[in-house]
């Protein structure tokens, strides 16, 4: 409705028309809003900044050249020009295995398309938005296997209470071994 505003803010705004609504259908104590969004924040703890600062260290990685560094170990192993199907394989396989270590499929997404996606697939005449698709899947497949993506994996675990922590990483392996 007001675009003028911005994405930020309709989030906000959006909380704060869910919060009326939910006292206006549910009609608690005041204070319950309050306990349980401390209650709340108190379980998460510094989790829940973790996708804001891991898409911030995606960036420093990709102005730092990280991609370019990427790009010149790939060229290595695979000659420009050469083998499409392993070019994809070598880029999805990547962006799993960095997506591993940045915990987020975002941060992953730009160094390993600047590095391999761009040289290796587009270059070569792959469709950007089949690139684009494979690399967020393959990102979001490592996204399912990492300690390092707390807010999906750890998180849920520490808000349910379970007795092992990589419950949730366990439980969702196969179907990111498969789907990768």
């Amino acid at each position: 409705f007001l675009k003028v505003l911005g994405a930020n803010n309709a989030i906000g705004i959006s909380g704060s028309i869910a919060l009326v609504t939910a006292f206006i259908i549910f009609r608690p104590k005041a204070v319950y809003a309050v306990k349980d969004c401390t209650r709340l924040t108190d379980n998460v703890g510094v989790t829940g900044i973790l996708p804001q600062v891991l898409a911030a260290l995606g960036s420093v990685f990709t102005a730092a050249g990280v991609g370019d560094v990427i790009a010149s170990g790939v060229s290595a192993v695979i000659p420009a020009g050469n083998l499409l199907f392993a070019a994809t394989a070598v880029y999805c396989i990547s962006m799993a295995l960095f997506t591993m270590i940045m915990g987020n499929g975002f941060a992953a997404f730009s160094v390993i398309t600047v590095g391999i996606g761009i040289p290796f697939l587009i270059a070569q005449g792959a469709d950007p938005v089949v690139v684009g698709a494979l690399g967020l899947t393959a990102g979001y497949c490592g996204t399912l296997m990492t300690p390092m993506a707390a807010n999906f994996n750890i998180l849920p675990a520490a808000l349910l209470e379970t007795k092992n922590k990589y419950i949730v990483i366990l439980s969702q392996l196969p179907v990111a071994l498969v789907m990768l």
